[in-house]
Formats: C-alpha cells, structure tokens, sequence
C-alpha cells in the first residue's frame, strides 16, 4: 500500500539506486590528479573574509590557488607546508582572482576546516593515489 502511494508520488528512484548513481568508476577516479604541493606563498583576499590566495610548487612549476580557509588558517602558518591539491582543474575566477587548483581540507568539526598536510620529505607534484 505503501508503495503505490509512493509510485503516485512519482517517486521512483529509493536511496539505495541514488547511491548507485553516484558512484564512479575507478577510470573516472583516476582522471582527477591529486597532487602534492609546497605553499609559496598566502596572503589574504581584502575584499572577502573567507578566501586566500595561495602560489604553490608543483613538478610542473608555480600556480596560483585561491582557497576558502581564510577563516580557519593565517596565511603565514601555511608557507612551507605540503599539501595536497587537486591539479586538473579548469581554470575559475574567484574575487577577480585566477585559481587553477583546489587545496584539499576535511570538515573536522561542523563549521570547521583542516587543510590536508602531506610529509615535507614528500616530493613536488606526486601524485596521490
């Protein structure tokens, strides 16, 4: 009864086909370039309380990131870490800012941000697997 109460909802995808869907396949996984990358640089974006703009060394050279920790980090207390960045990225505009990447951080508390910090004996541009 149940059911076809539901079916006339329109409803016909139930949490476990949702979970199906989005799942990737390895291939998929492996075309996203995960890598290692010292900090430069930070400093803080004036017009905006959440976003710093980091130069950071790959294997391939110098790039610029912009990053939503501002609230969470001093930009000084990131020069000189490794972490770990997602490298192929399309290009996007933050702030009238260029980033061409994305740092890596987990939630650690609601609210709250932790940049993913990798061993300094670690190489520039590894790629994380």
């Amino acid at each position: 009864m149940i059911e076809e109460q539901i079916s006339k909802l329109g409803i016909t995808e139930n949490k476990e086909e949702k979970m199906i869907d989005e799942l990737i396949s390895y291939d998929e996984f492996m075309k996203t370039k995960l890598k290692v990358a010292e900090v430069l640089s930070a400093e803080k974006i004036s017009k905006s309380k959440k976003l710093i703009k980091l130069k950071v060394m790959l294997d391939d050279g110098e790039r610029q990131l912009v990053a939503g920790i501002a609230e969470h980090y001093n930009p000084e207390d990131l020069i000189g870490k490794k972490v770990v960045v997602v490298a192929n990225l399309q290009p996007a505009k933050l702030m009238g800012e260029e980033s061409h990447g994305m740092i890596l951080a987990v939630e650690k508390e609601p609210g709250g941000l932790q940049v993913l910090l990798v061993n300094e004996s670690v190489k520039n541009g590894t790629r994380v697997k």
